[in-house]
């Protein structure tokens, strides 16, 4: 439907429900909530009549950021997309209410609070469209991102701290994701508001996730009380909280639930990459060498941790050479029931990944459910690699374990199961980061580039720099920004003072010591966000709130003091104000501009001569600028690109490939671009091996 009559039905329906209210409002038995719905419902009006000609410009203009005509997807897209998303939405509880406010079992406070809860969203969406204006008009053309110093970038953090964000994170959780995944992202919110509240209790982390079980009901039942401790929790709980929370999918029982319904491997063996000088051939003459030495950056050289996974067992996985540097995972070691001893031979494919998280948590653990299938529907093995965490291990240690695991690998192929004929890297948001700038060390060092890179949803920018893409951390119930800035400012290491050794201990061990190490040093740890807590002037402003505790209510006042008014709002319009009012700490580091940190600005020299490089990024994540302005710079340098743009996912969504039947269509894609860079022919779709087994 066209969106001028997608605006035209909103308000039809909307004067019909005033109409149909009005009408009833003497016999209603409830007529505080029935007033409350018609003082709704007219706001709704209101705030249609003035986001339709916002709509209306950006659709104008938005195609001239896509990457090319037949790639459609940037930022401004995303938030007409997400604004289409909310109204549709309030359509059809509008038009449940035309039909059924006067029959014996419609509640009508349910339906004012729903209705409320939407009004609130599609105010807060009406004010990013003000601050997406502001970039359209101040940037160049065909530019997402806004790099002038301070500008945009700087006023969307003041007012992304003092806009309400709740209204997203309760009743209207994920409505612009699809329907199938809505389930699973409030179980998330739900499990992170349960986790948060009794964080601090003296528990190990597997006593806080059951506490939180326990105490998760009333989350369930109070939709408002969920999304304002969400939006709490979002803004005040340090980094050292949302490791631990990501974390809890590598403990030993969830682990163990999710390896039940992933595809069965022979080969699933953790790895541990001694710390040598490595001697490889030059990329343009193999007769000479290039040293390359183990990493060093922060505590001297250490071992490297990668997980190998294989659906068949091949010629050299079985070795005792690799056999002396393996772990293997689970009760079994390589040959699960069904499976027989035989070999096969080597691959002519090898699969290096690397694990998003953010560049602070996770490990290959919680992304080895896809990657066994894609071993199958590759039949190559795939070698994931567990690189040091930040804010522990910032920038640049990661990268040079990435890089080192990388060098390994291609030195040893023959005990992974592989000739490595072809090589293809292969990583998600941080890692999709890691693939990109791996590949640049490589040419930098003259050793042997991959031969494509496949990045699922990659962070080519840490930087704070504004982007329409971006200002959807505002309703992001996966990335809001101030955990994205949590990580950007870990990676960097602005907020580190000092770095340990990395041990080599299992993740529940390490879950344990994180937890451990939050409970007892909470003041030491808490980093410079938190501590923003402390200052007079956001206990005085949040005292000053005028939000009531059930949650917001569009008909009553919402104004608050903010640290700086965007003037740009019209005169009669102001976005909800939070009462959760807290300064986020921006990241502020010349390391966020060093290109391997931030590959979109790297310099051409830097960027050609990498191999082809194939974004499979979604349109609903507030990343979506940073894959379509990396694939318009390698375009514009002639470097071969492809950039695929999926519908209705949310960021991280391979780590969801078994929720979904739109999941799974996503992690084909990326299976399908594996296949082109190891020169495979694209397997019949009736041919092609379940996900499940």
């Amino acid at each position: 439907m066209d969106h001028k009559d997608v605006f035209a039905a909103l308000q039809m329906v909307c004067s019909d429900v005033i109409l149909a209210l009005n009408g009833s409002r003497s016999n209603s038995s409830n007529a505080d909530a029935t007033d409350r719905l018609l003082g709704v419902m007219r706001q709704i009006q209101e705030h249609g009549r003035a986001v339709e000609p916002l709509i209306t410009g950006f659709t104008a203009v938005y195609h001239h950021f896509d990457l090319d005509a037949q790639t459609p997807g940037n930022g401004y897209r995303t938030l007409v997309k997400v604004v289409h998303s909310c109204v549709t939405n309030i359509l059809q509880k509008a038009r449940y209410i035309a039909s059924n406010y006067s029959g014996a079992f419609f509640r009508m406070d349910h339906n004012m609070a729903e209705m409320e809860a939407y009004c609130s969203a599609l105010c807060q969406l009406r004010a990013l469209l003000y601050l997406a204006q502001i970039l359209l008009n101040d940037n160049a053309h065909g530019q997402l991102y806004s790099q002038e110093q301070g500008g945009l970038s700087e006023r969307f953090v003041e007012e992304y701290t003092s806009m309400h964000k709740a209204c997203f994170y309760g009743r209207c959780l994920g409505f612009q994701f699809s329907p199938s995944l809505r389930p699973f992202l409030q179980t998330v919110v739900i499990s992170m508001v349960s986790f948060g509240e009794n964080y601090k209790k003296q528990q190990t982390g597997l006593g806080i996730a059951a506490l939180s079980f326990f105490t998760s009901g009333k989350y369930v039942v109070d939709p408002e009380l969920r999304g304002t401790e969400f939006e709490r929790i979002t803004q005040n709980l340090d980094m050292q909280f949302w490791k631990t929370f990501w974390n809890l999918t590598e403990t030993g029982l969830l682990s163990s639930l999710t390896r039940i319904a992933s595809t069965v491997v022979q080969v699933n063996v953790i790895l541990t990459i001694p710390a040598v000088c490595l001697s490889l051939p030059l990329a343009s003459d193999p007769s000479l060498s290039v040293s390359v030495n183990p990493p060093v950056a922060h505590w001297g050289p250490g071992p490297v941790k990668v997980r190998l996974i294989s659906h068949t067992l091949r010629q050299g996985q079985d070795s005792a050479e690799l056999l002396a540097l393996s772990r293997p995972e689970g009760p079994q070691l390589y040959l699960p029931g069904g499976f027989s001893r035989q070999t096969a031979p080597l691959s002519p494919g090898l699969l290096i990944h690397f694990h998003g998280g953010g560049f602070v948590a996770q490990t290959s653990k919680s992304h080895e459910n896809y990657l066994k299938s894609w071993s199958k529907d590759l039949n190559a093995p795939i070698l994931s690699v567990d690189y040091s965490l930040a804010p522990e291990a910032p920038f640049p240690r990661a990268l040079e374990e990435c890089f080192y695991a990388y060098c390994w690998a291609l030195k040893n192929c023959h005990l992974l199961g592989s000739t490595a004929e072809r090589v293809c890297l292969v990583g998600d948001s941080a890692g999709g980061n890691l693939c990109i700038t791996v590949s640049m060390r490589a040419m930098s060092l003259c050793v042997r580039v991959p031969d494509g890179i496949v990045a699922a949803y990659p962070a080519t920018l840490l930087t704070t720099d504004a982007s329409p893409s971006r200002l959807l951390t505002l309703i992001d119930p996966l990335l809001p920004l101030s955990v994205l800035y949590k990580c950007i400012d870990a990676y960097a290491g602005s907020s580190c003072h000092s770095v340990q050794p990395a041990q080599q201990i299992d993740t529940l061990t390490a879950l344990g010591q994180d937890t451990v190490k939050l409970l007892t040093n909470f003041t030491q740890g808490a980093t410079n966000w938190f501590q923003n807590l402390l200052e007079p002037k956001a206990a005085a402003a949040s005292s000053s709130s005028t939000i009531p505790s059930n949650g917001p209510s569009p008909s009553k006042s919402h104004s608050v003091a903010k640290p700086q008014e965007v003037q740009e709002y019209p005169e009669n319009f102001e976005p909800l104000r939070s009462r959760c009012l807290v300064d986020i700490h921006t990241p502020c580091t010349p390391i966020m501009k060093n290109p391997f940190v931030s590959p979109l600005l790297a310099p051409d020299s830097l960027l050609k001569g990498l191999p082809p490089v194939h974004i499979v990024a979604s349109a609903l994540d507030a990343l979506l600028d940073d894959s379509v302005m990396f694939a318009k710079k390698l375009r514009n340098i002639n470097q071969p690109v492809t950039l695929t743009v999926v519908e209705d996912l949310p960021h991280g969504f391979l780590s969801l490939f078994q929720l979904s039947k739109e999941t799974q269509e996503a992690s084909d894609i990326c299976v399908k671009r594996i296949r082109e860079v190891f020169q495979l022919e694209e397997q019949p779709a009736d041919q092609r091996q379940p996900g499940l087994s």
